[in-house]
């Protein structure tokens, strides 16, 4: 039997960080991976590039059933703390729209700045680690295929069920019943949505094209890139907006976000009176999608000149371009979602250290709590705040 004051299982980000700031205060720590390698969602993240964090973090950026729930942690390890440590690490970064910072060179630098500060405070990393049995007598014990760990503090930093050939899984979940806390229903979030029939092979036949377009549904709206795929609709607004859309509800789609439509088309109609409609559009639209369009919203006025086409009819074309109602089949689950939403209800456990109410000593962390951000970089300081907390308590 190995005997630490903590053990941490899950070497992502949040894990990591964790091991960090407890280390720092002296704790001996050891990580254990299931994994080949530490941090692999990591590595894969922003292209390779890694969005390790975003200038305008905020609450609001986050959802769960209890929306006060982060402010705690994010409040104390901010965006500007670990941009200080990526800085003390001299590793350049960039930012791109809306305050997305990604690394000028490669993801593999923060992983490799999170590895250095573990080794300096001499964490223990173990991985290939499967955990078994977990137990709670005086203190928690950890069984592997290798070994057995002993530690007064456990920190569940395991992670969600997104992209599942990565490693994956269910376990935080399971742990976190066996000791008794609450685990809310989980769904895949930041996910690309699928569609059947008609739209189903509108979008495979759009495959490709892309343009900025604002997407809505019951409580949210996300005005960014859309990217019609093979299988429906991607691209971050889609992203953002699958976080919040639920299975047999409508999206609507404004194609022309920044412009009146109906202003636009009244216009054309006055100074452009033989033009037709596609042709004032594929000023603003791309060709394919305008087309397509045509099909659907106007196909009796396709070849009729703006002039001959009623006001009336133009409100009605106006209204279907910036209130497109289309209603996804589904997403693409788990296999693709960035994230995972849901998970161990944050009822359980202070906002301040993430240690379970019930369970002394036991701390939960990153994607398996039920805190789930936005895209750009937000889900990565939920991971570096939640981790700095636990660690600093654990």
């Amino acid at each position: 039997m190995k005997t630490y004051d903590v053990i941490v299982l899950g070497g992502g980000a949040a894990g990591l960080m964790c091991a960090i700031a407890a280390g720092q205060r002296g704790r001996r720590v050891v990580v254990l991976e299931g994994s080949n390698k530490i941090g692999k969602k990591i590595l894969m993240s922003g292209g390779g590039r890694c969005n390790f964090t975003n200038l305008y973090c905020e609450p609001g950026r986050f959802i769960s059933a209890n929306p006060n729930f982060c402010i705690s942690a994010l409040a104390r390890y901010t965006q500007h703390d670990f941009i200080a440590l990526v800085d003390k690490h001299d590793i350049g970064y960039h930012e791109k729209a809306r305050g997305e910072l990604f690394c000028d060179q490669s993801s593999k630098q923060i992983l490799a700045m999170l590895a250095n500060e573990c080794a300096q405070v001499g964490v223990a990393v173990f991985t290939n680690c499967n955990v078994g049995l977990v137990k709670q007598k005086q203190q928690f014990s950890v069984r592997t295929d290798n070994d057995v760990f002993a530690a007064q503090s456990l920190v569940i930093a395991t992670g969600g069920l997104s992209i599942p050939k990565m490693g994956a899984s269910d376990f935080g979940y399971r742990l976190a019943k066996q000791f008794g806390l609450r685990v809310l229903p989980t769904r895949a979030g930041l996910v690309p949505f699928t569609f059947t029939g008609v739209m189903q092979r509108l979008t495979e036949r759009l495959a490709g094209i892309s343009l900025n377009a604002t997407l809505r549904t019951t409580g949210a709206e996300f005005t960014e890139q859309i990217l019609f795929t093979h299988r429906g609709l991607s691209g971050p607004a889609a992203l953002q907006l699958s976080s919040y859309w639920r299975p047999g509800g409508s999206v609507r789609v404004d194609l022309l976000p920044e412009q009146d439509a109906l202003s636009l088309l009244q216009k054309a109609k006055a100074t452009h009176p033989k033009s037709l409609l596609r042709t004032i559009l594929m000023d603003r639209l791309p060709r394919a999608l305008v087309i397509e369009i045509q099909a659907l919203f106007w196909p009796e006025q396709a070849e009729t000149q703006l002039a001959q086409i009623p006001d009336s009819t133009l409100r009605q074309v106006a209204a279907q371009l910036q209130a497109w109602e289309i209603k996804p089949a589904a997403t693409e689950g788990y296999r693709t979602a960035e994230v995972t939403l849901g998970g161990i209800d944050t009822d359980e456990l202070s906002s301040k250290t993430m240690e379970s109410k019930s369970r002394p000593g036991l701390y939960c962390i990153g994607e398996v709590v039920d805190v789930t951000g936005h895209l750009g970089g937000f889900n990565f300081q939920w991971a570096w705040a939640s981790g700095q907390a636990a660690g600093k308590a654990a």
